[in-house]
């Protein structure tokens, strides 16, 4: 089977590592840094199935789990998830009985599978190795249904055909055009996700939209320094770091980043423009100007560092081996490699080696 994935936005987390792809609901929190630390690293399905087992079953009361091999998929899901799978002796789904522990296939010859955990959605973004917020996976390619077998001719009597009256021709419907991507560009073109340009007040740090209420901004915004380390420089001649995004954009941490949904850069220099990310939220969940991530200085020299700006739904770190943690707003907490940080509304960023 093609290793090909996608997936549809949603609320359910998605364990993605080279060989297994675990998907959890958002109560399951606690286990992705565990479970990611797992998948990164090579496990098998046997030891990352280990991993949630030890966990306690009684808490987890659904989950599902893709692992692919060389000449077959093993597929197991437990309550809500339903796998959908395509193969060359057609078509299965698999789900779990009420009552039953899980349901478990090893298939061969698999060309297909889709993974349903809230909704059906498309999916239509790029599913890569690391943490996504998800409603529907994808695997392979969906194959074409097959063509309705042949049937024995049937000679009809002849008939005498009714006159058509006329009918009015048919006007398609034009294609509504499809949501803009997340785009980057300079800080003054200061796009929003539709596309329009907010109406910006002289208040500091604050949202600009009319949608989203900001709590009270913390001090010390103006690139918030650790306590006794220096300010890194502005620019650095070698990225410290990679951001991917949940929609499979990557941003290289070699000068400030700026995320949300209409960030702005006002207070920086002209020779220190920032990357401006803007996302997509549709329910207001990611603030205007929500977060920062910037090479460090001192004991972080070489490391990326994160802060919240004041976001009103805040910002949750998961970084591996650890339990996830809320960003305090204005302060800066250091990123390694296989961190990911959830802003909400189906946005994540995982930070990786340059």
């Amino acid at each position: 089977m093609s290793t090909d994935a996608r997936f549809a936005p949603g609320d359910w987390y998605a364990v993605v590592g080279e060989h297994v792809t675990v998907l959890l609901p958002g109560s399951q929190r606690d286990r992705v840094a565990s479970l990611w630390e797992l998948a990164d690293s090579g496990a098998s399905a046997d030891a990352v199935l280990d991993a949630l087992v030890a966990g306690g079953l009684s808490s987890l009361d659904h989950v599902a789990l893709v692992a692919h091999g060389d000449d077959s998929t093993r597929l197991l899901v437990r309550g809500a998830p339903t796998a959908t799978v395509v193969a060359t002796e057609g078509e299965e789904i698999v789900s779990a009985a009420p009552g039953t522990t899980w349901a478990e296939r090893l298939v061969t010859g698999v060309t297909s599978v889709r993974v349903t955990l809230t909704g059906d959605s498309d999916a239509d973004h790029p599913l890569t190795p690391g943490i996504a917020r998800v409603s529907v996976v994808e695997f392979g390619t969906p194959s074409a249904a097959a063509p309705a077998p042949p049937t024995e001719p049937v000679v009809a009597e002849p008939v005498e055909q009714p006159v058509a009256e006329p009918v009015a021709p048919v006007v398609a419907e034009p294609e509504p055009e499809p949501a803009a991507p997340m785009s980057f560009g300079e800080p003054e073109d200061d796009p929003t996700p539709t596309g329009e340009t907010p109406v910006v007040e002289a208040d500091d740090w604050s949202d600009r939209d009319g949608h989203t209420v900001t709590g009270p901004p913390a001090p010390d915004f103006d690139r918030p320094p650790i306590p006794g380390q220096e300010i890194a420089p502005e620019v650095v001649s070698q990225p410290v770091a990679s951001l991917v995004f949940s929609t499979g954009d990557v941003v290289l941490v070699d000068r400030t980043v700026l995320v949300g949904r209409a960030p702005e850069a006002r207070r920086f220099a002209s020779h220190d423009q920032p990357h401006v990310v803007t996302v997509a939220s549709p329910h207001q969940e990611i603030s205007s100007t929500h977060l920062e991530i910037r090479p460090g200085a001192g004991a972080d020299h070489g490391s990326a560092i994160a802060t919240d700006l004041g976001s009103t739904n805040g910002t949750v770190l998961a970084q591996p081996g650890l339990d996830p943690e809320e960003l305090k707003p204005g302060i800066a907490v250091s990123l390694v490699p296989g961190a990911v940080l959830d802003l909400g509304d189906g946005v994540t960023i995982q930070v990786t080696n340059p």
